[in-house]
């Protein structure tokens, strides 16, 4: 359903008659040729062009809006969606080759974690995070997550820590790469599979939700990485005070 004041932008050929969506394009031809004039719908910002989406062929009409949500997330982290720009879903669909509807409706779930606000008949900004908005966001990230690291420390045995070791090592190697989309999955992975220790959905989905407003962009991804070593070690030596150490560097 469009907007008000939002005009559907023109919708690409080939379209599977059966989804009302079209086929997915190869990497090869991504991103689309852009028409010479301005499309209908595009606001007046220049946009860069829009993540691509994994070529599967043929595409249900209910996975399309995860893509595109799981390609957004990983502009955002990657900064390819700029914080302060305007982007309209009728323009960021003819890019991505689907109609404006998932791409608008995976903005809308973006908007209520944070990412982006709405932005009445143009589209969607992408959110800028002050220095003291990020304190306050690791500060919430620490009261949630460190008592339970700190009760896990004293309460687990030293062998249960050895499986977290492939994910810490997992970050410390896109740190090196210097690859944003792929540190912000690891260190996704090291968290989720560090708090599932505690036997707490709602808690790892808690966490999750707030990781999800992280700008990684200008963070010291080695110095983060290190930390998980660090707090595995001390886990894995079940040394709680150089535990507390650790998990308050981490989010402090």
């Amino acid at each position: 359903m469009k907007q008000a004041g939002e005009q559907a932008g023109p919708r690409p050929a080939g379209g599977s008659a059966a989804f009302g969506v079209p086929e997915q394009r190869s990497a090869s031809a991504w991103p689309p040729a852009q028409p010479a004039g301005r499309g209908r719908g595009e606001h007046t910002h220049s946009e860069p062009p829009a993540p691509r989406l994994a070529g599967r062929g043929k595409v249900e009409r209910s996975s399309v809006r995860g893509q595109v949500l799981d390609a957004l997330r990983a502009a955002l982290v990657s900064g390819d969606l700029v914080p302060g720009e305007v982007y309209s879903a009728p323009a960021l669909g003819e890019r991505f080759g689907v109609s404006a509807t998932p791409v608008r409706e995976a903005m809308q779930q973006l908007a209520r974690e944070g990412a982006v606000e709405v932005v009445p008949n143009r589209g969607f900004r992408v959110a800028l995070r002050t220095a003291r908005e990020r304190a306050e966001l690791a500060e919430v990230r620490g009261l949630v997550e460190t008592p339970i690291v700190l009760r896990l420390a004293r309460t687990l045995p030293a062998n249960r820590w050895a499986a977290l070791r492939p994910a810490a090592q997992e970050t410390v190697a896109a740190a090196a790469r210097g690859d944003l989309p792929r540190y912000a999955e690891a260190d996704r992975a090291f968290h989720r599979a560090l708090l599932s220790l505690a036997g707490n959905d709602q808690l790892v989905r808690v966490a999750d939700d707030l990781r999800r407003r992280i700008v990684w962009s200008g963070c010291d991804l080695r110095a983060d990485a290190a930390q998980h070593v660090a707090l595995l070690d001390a886990l894995e030596a079940q040394d709680v005070t150089a535990v507390n150490a650790a998990i308050h560097q981490h989010f402090g």
